[in-house]
């Protein structure tokens, strides 16, 4: 069972030298940082070795999405990188996932372990109004249905969707499916460009496995104190 401290992932959605500094400081407090495609695409593989020189494990958040044989090639690249957990794209239909697979399969029989898949189901910064505007007709809660079963029925690990759907994706997806929630906010921190969100406790309560927690803890004053209180707060609650 994860830790409280195990279960939250801090996004370092910053630049390089900020990225490392912070990685710094959370050193012995976080195990687990989040590396989108800006920093990645800035820094190449080698920002993920420098994480966990640093004691810090990654969940590369590429969102990976292109035809099967680029995200197989793709998938196999970011796991010998080091990505711990690797997202992908539910879009990108059964065929892509499960070529992902494939990809981090390849790569641990190089490595230790297996680089986890999670797909991405829609984007916390999306409603309703985003979905039938790109012509999807489902409700909002039913596309993450479709899209988290499509995805754990082709070799995803999991998947990544808001707080709000959490709930129903445990029990579609049952105990062992790794759900990661981003749009996770202290009670009282401003809500950024997130549309669907929910606090830390409620998140977890709800079915979630891992909090990608950002702004809160890498904008405080002291993100080292804001990290632990999350901490405490998720303690708290059990």
């Amino acid at each position: 069972m994860l830790t409280a401290s195990e279960r939250i992932i801090v996004a370092l959605d910053c630049e390089r030298e900020e990225a490392i500094q912070l990685a710094q400081r959370l050193r012995g407090h976080a195990q687990w940082v989040k590396i989108g495609m800006t920093l990645y695409y800035a820094c190449g593989p080698e920002i993920v070795q420098v994480m966990h020189e640093a004691g810090l494990k990654v969940f590369l958040d590429l969102k990976l999405h292109d035809i099967p044989h680029q995200i197989r090639g793709a998938a196999q690249s970011a796991a010998r990188a080091g990505a711990d957990i690797l997202s992908i794209h539910g879009l990108g239909a059964a065929a892509m996932i499960a070529a992902a697979r494939e990809g981090v399969q390849a790569a641990a029989q190089e490595q230790d372990e297996r680089t986890k898949l999670v797909a991405i189901t829609v984007l916390t910064s999306m409603n309703q109004e985003s979905l039938t505007s790109i012509g999807i007709e489902l409700s909002l809660q039913e596309e993450v249905q479709r899209l988290a079963s499509l995805a754990c029925s082709n070799g995803s690990d999991g998947i990544v969707c808001s707080p709000q759907e959490a709930s129903a994706m445990r029990q579609l997806l049952g105990p062992d499916a790794l759900i990661v929630t981003p749009g996770v906010r202290p009670a009282g921190a401003d809500l950024g460009d997130q549309r669907r969100v929910a606090t830390p406790v409620q998140a977890l309560a709800d079915g979630a496995s891992m909090l990608v927690i950002g702004r809160p803890i890498t904008q405080a004053a002291d993100p080292v104190q804001a990290f632990d209180a999350i901490v405490e707060e998720i303690k708290n609650a059990d």
